[in-house]
């Protein structure tokens, strides 16, 4: 009896062994989840990352972070969200943000219900607010509106207009950066490389940085929904053009395993690098919730030429565990 009862309580031992261990590979295996951010944007401001993008029904949400790892949010003011529908024009479709700091005022350039807003705030939390609720072109759809600030001072807006397609015009702003200088519309970019016309017509998700006296501006081709979804790159002396896409594209287009790359923006992290922010599909089975990842941006000289690359290793941006 003493050795059966021996023997029993060695198999208890060993059975709460099994389970401690399970229960530490089980802890080992959490399932990270990633931030569902679509045509994401990044600010850093004292030394924390914002980002922001197309999420919330009701608006645009913000989320933060110390190493561009691991975020947190949604923490926008307004249950999460940095601009609320209540607050500006509007109550649908709200996509594409991009936030800056001038002035001392935070200005949130975004679209809405198809049409490209402004809108401000004294914290990149928010709320953002527009005090006159209006589209910055009443009378046209627009979307994807993205601004360059250019070495002297002067502002600009490239955007995409719906004529064949969607295709990316700029302009220069007012002094007050909310108004459109319409004298100045020129188109920059339309489907026109062979890799962009697999489903529909599509140039769209600019954003404009400038090196060495050169304007460089990456876009998306391609329906969002299509695996194909990638990034090219167009470069000019000028801003208003012409614009020469480069014969390289895409330059980014579905990276390691993920799909459906695009709608990408650049910032400068805080070790000085610049960085570039994509969405791609949650899967590759699965669009929705669209994922940001992070990756870098270098400009390399190839045969004596200056060209731009986006490094094909990237950051897959999850929620901070407690």
């Amino acid at each position: 009896m003493k050795k059966l009862a021996a023997l029993f309580l060695i198999i208890i031992l060993f059975l709460q062994v099994g389970s401690c261990t399970e229960d530490a590979v089980n802890e080992n295996k959490k399932t990270e989840i990633k931030v569902p951010l679509g045509d994401p944007f990044i600010l850093l401001y004292d030394d924390t990352y914002y980002a922001y993008g197309t999420h919330g029904n009701d608006g645009i949400e913000v989320y933060t972070s110390d190493n561009m790892v691991e975020w947190e949010g949604p923490l926008g003011v307004t249950n999460g969200y940095a601009l609320h529908k209540n607050d500006v024009w509007a109550d649908q479709w709200f996509w594409a943000p991009e936030v800056y700091l001038i002035n001392g005022k935070f200005l949130m350039y975004y679209s809405a219900n198809e049409h490209i807003c402004i809108a401000e705030s004294d914290s990149p939390l928010g709320p953002f607010v527009q005090d006159v609720k209006k589209p910055m072109l009443e009378d046209e759809k627009c979307i994807d509106n993205s601004l360059f600030i250019d070495d002297d001072g002067t502002a600009y807006l490239s955007f995409v207009r719906f004529n064949d397609g969607n295709n990316i015009w700029i302009a220069e702003l007012e002094d007050d950066l909310r108004s459109i200088k319409m004298e100045t519309l020129t188109k920059c970019l339309n489907v026109s490389q062979s890799w962009e016309e697999v489903w529909p017509r599509v140039n769209e998700g600019s954003f404009i940085t400038k090196n060495n006296g050169v304007y460089y501006m990456t876009y998306s081709a391609n329906s969002y929904e299509s695996q194909l979804y990638g990034i090219g790159v167009a470069m000019a002396t000028n801003i208003m053009g012409p614009w020469n896409k480069s014969e390289n594209n895409p330059i980014y287009q579905k990276p390691g395993d993920l799909v459906g790359v695009g709608h990408s923006a650049m910032f400068t992290d805080k070790n000085g690098q610049l960085r570039k922010v994509f969405h791609a599909h949650f899967s590759k089975t699965k669009i929705h919730p669209r994922n940001m990842y992070i990756t870098s941006v270098e400009f390399e000289n190839m045969d004596g030429k200056e060209v731009m690359t986006i490094d094909p290793d990237y950051i897959t941006t999850v929620f901070k565990e407690y």
